[in-house]
């Protein structure tokens, strides 16, 4: 489902876990009526202590603190981080632990992230409680004020509250939700909008970038960690460069944590690279992040470009419309794109067999995924 486009919001992008972390502790500490947060990723370590600290910490000066983790994505957080957490006075409750029921069911899974303070500062993107977000993985994020902020409060108190949320801890809404415009000089106005999907098989996110594709004029950038496009995107994007969009991608390089779902996405370059797309691999780290840029138009968060993400996964992006965020975007992906590889058409065209034999071994396997109901 697609949000409602809303007016006079303050957008500041963040990247690098060295922006993002602080600024959203920073928040979290000076919180004073409520926090909720949701997340994929969850595990046991530093920055899941450090979070689990600050929360307790909330939740005992008297903050109404609310944490809903995927049943799958927080299997590596212990019993005793689980027990701190609820002792501590923090509602604790995880989305669809794995059970003896449908596949499609096992495979949907929570992969939205979010935090919302006091329901007045909100902050997503594609991180979560692990300490590869310390120094291992690249990833951005946006800080969140305005308006949008309730439409956020409203998406995860509707989950919170759903039949596939497992836990103790209290139900509602959270009252006092930003309405206003902060006082930024530079960012009065700025236009965005919360883009959801409900998982299985219906994306809102996926036709959102779709409807944008279709209509780039000047520019198409996108970066994902995991590229395994629909063919209805592989269509637009090549349909796009070929009337003479500069589209570009900005992938992982050899540092993936799942390079099986790589050497899937591989499969499609050629055909991209004859259609004048142009392909960057990241070199310094793992990136992780999810950020498209689609003339002066840009969507972050949670969404990936693989068949989890489009088909299973229940996601969230931020959207923005607004031209000198944009910019800032594009200032981020220059950065990116210098610190990339570009793959060339005629180089790849030479690539060994063994990569022609993976690209081929893991396509098949995700195909196969895709036939799954």
């Amino acid at each position: 489902m697609h949000g409602i486009w809303r007016d006079g919001n303050h957008f500041q992008l963040l990247p690098e876990a060295a922006r993002f972390l602080p600024a959203m502790f920073e928040v979290l500490d000076d919180a004073r009526e409520s926090i909720l947060i949701e997340l994929y990723l969850m595990e046991s370590g530093r920055l899941a202590a450090a979070l689990i600290e600050c929360l307790v910490k909330a939740a005992g000066r008297g903050v109404r603190v609310m944490l809903l983790l995927d049943g799958y994505g927080a299997m590596g957080l212990s019993s005793d981080d689980r027990e701190r957490l609820e002792a501590g006075g923090v509602a604790l409750r995880f989305f669809n632990p794995l059970g003896f029921h449908s596949l499609a069911r096992n495979l949907t899974r929570d992969h939205r992230k979010l935090v919302v303070v006091d329901g007045r500062v909100a902050f997503t993107g594609g991180f979560g409680a692990v300490d590869e977000f310390l120094d291992a993985w690249y990833e951005v994020a946006v800080r969140i004020e305005g308006p949008v902020v309730a439409d956020w409060v409203r998406l995860f108190s509707r989950l919170w509250d759903s039949p596939l949320t497992r836990g103790r801890g209290e139900a509602g809404l959270v009252r006092g939700l930003a309405t206003t415009t902060p006082e930024a000089d530079g960012y009065r106005g700025m236009r965005g909008r919360v883009v959801w999907g409900q998982g299985y098989r219906y994306q809102a996110i996926r036709h959102s970038l779709q409807q944008q594709v279709s209509g780039a004029r000047r520019r198409l950038w996108l970066c994902t960690p995991y590229f395994v496009p629909t063919f209805t995107l592989r269509l637009r994007l090549a349909r796009a460069a070929r009337r003479g969009v500069d589209v570009r991608l900005l992938l992982p390089g050899d540092r993936h944590d799942h390079p099986g779902v790589r050497y899937a996405g591989q499969r499609f370059y050629g055909r991209l690279l004859r259609a004048g797309v142009r392909i960057f691999e990241f070199q310094p780290v793992f990136i992780h992040a999810k950020f498209s840029l689609v003339d002066d138009w840009v969507s972050l968060g949670s969404c990936n470009f693989d068949h989890w993400s489009l088909h299973w996964n229940l996601e969230a992006n931020q959207e923005v419309a607004d031209r000198r965020f944009a910019g800032e975007v594009a200032e981020l992906f220059e950065r990116n794109f210098a610190a990339s590889r570009e793959i060339r058409r005629e180089e790849w065209a030479r690539r060994p067999r063994l990569q022609r034999f993976r690209e081929w071994l893991y396509g098949s396997l995700d195909g196969m995924l895709t036939r799954l109901r």
